[in-house]
């Protein structure tokens, strides 16, 4: 009786708060990226993060994430974002995997602000193991060996933002909606808004909140957090994600200085955060709660104007 009540109380989370089939992360404001392409190069610097997130720590079999992406400013007119993104879920039975490319363009508008769209493209694939417990061993429907298949993957992306004062976005994903009827599974369209902005409390604070609303057309899902960034180094917030967490997060971000490499030079940083969920579903009698952590490397090149240089004597 107490596993039939464990699935059904899993069951109805997934189902309900939970039923979008993209990934979710508490700290997203530093993954923009994996759901709108228009995101590529918004930090206007060359920037590698990974994610990891434990979900629902305790529970047999727990979903786990495990999330790359590159994203970079190009061009003669930094106005060219590229980013990459390479994710793998593994849920129970069932293991997710995308990469997917994702150029945009930067556009100047007024005042220091940005308007940018981006596109991407990839490839999704769904793999599903065969190590089940059989309750009925004939059930056709249970495969008695893996199986996988894959699908074209592509989003759409727009935003508005000022570096480092504010930003807003609209984006979709899976507008292919691959079908991969051989393990039963319809990608959804997956819908997102987002936004936030950053505003400076005297010379050492400064309080960001973002929010993000996301929707596949028949269950929604929103996100609210802020956080204190101290002496631009120290971070600490809260983030609550209606019906399923509240989640306490720190970070922290360092500043490594320029290093000089002739013709240019280079600035780079890095930064480190980890958030706690506490399981406010109805899984929160069966779960530990939720880990999650990511690091970011992030460098920008600046051309250097030393004057030098030379002219042909038969042109003075």
């Amino acid at each position: 009786m107490k596993r039939i009540l464990l699935s059904a109380t899993f069951a109805f989370c997934v189902l309900g708060a939970c039923a979008q089939q993209d990934p979710q992360f508490t700290m997203w404001q530093y993954d923009r990226l994996s759901v709108n392409p228009a995101m590529s190069g918004f930090d206007r610097m060359h920037c590698i993060t990974a994610i990891h997130r434990d979900q629902w720590d305790g529970l047999d079999k727990d979903p786990k994430t495990y999330l790359f992406n590159y994203s970079g400013m190009n061009g003669a007119k930094q106005n060219i974002g590229f980013g990459a993104t390479v994710y793998s879920e593994v849920l129970g039975q069932q293991q997710n995997t995308v990469v997917r490319f994702s150029p945009s363009y930067h556009l100047p508008i007024s005042n220091g602000s940005f308007f940018s769209a981006g596109a991407s493209i990839g490839m999704y694939q769904s793999k599903l193991g065969a190590n089940w417990v059989y309750i009925d061993s004939g059930d056709p429907s249970i495969p008695i060996s893996s199986k996988s298949q894959s699908g074209a993957d592509i989003g759409i992306g727009v935003s508005v933002y000022k570096p480092n004062q504010y930003y807003f976005g609209f984006s979709s994903t899976h507008l292919a909606g691959p079908n991969l009827d051989d393990l039963g599974i319809q990608m959804a369209r997956h819908y997102y808004v987002m936004g936030g902005y950053e505003a400076a409390i005297g010379t050492d604070l400064v309080v960001r909140p973002n929010v993000l609303f996301k929707t596949d057309a028949t269950s929604r899902q929103f996100d609210i957090n802020a956080d204190v960034l101290f002496k631009k180094m120290f971070w600490g917030g809260l983030a609550y994600r209606l019906g399923d967490a509240v989640a306490p997060y720190v970070g922290f971000q360092k500043d490594f200085g320029t290093v000089d490499q002739g013709v240019r030079t280079m600035n780079h940083g890095i930064k480190l955060g980890y958030s706690y969920d506490v399981t406010t579903s109805l899984l929160k009698d069966y779960s530990a709660g939720s880990h999650e952590i990511f690091v970011t490397y992030c460098m920008k090149f600046t051309k250097n104007d030393n004057g030098a240089g030379h002219s042909n004597p038969r042109f003075l």
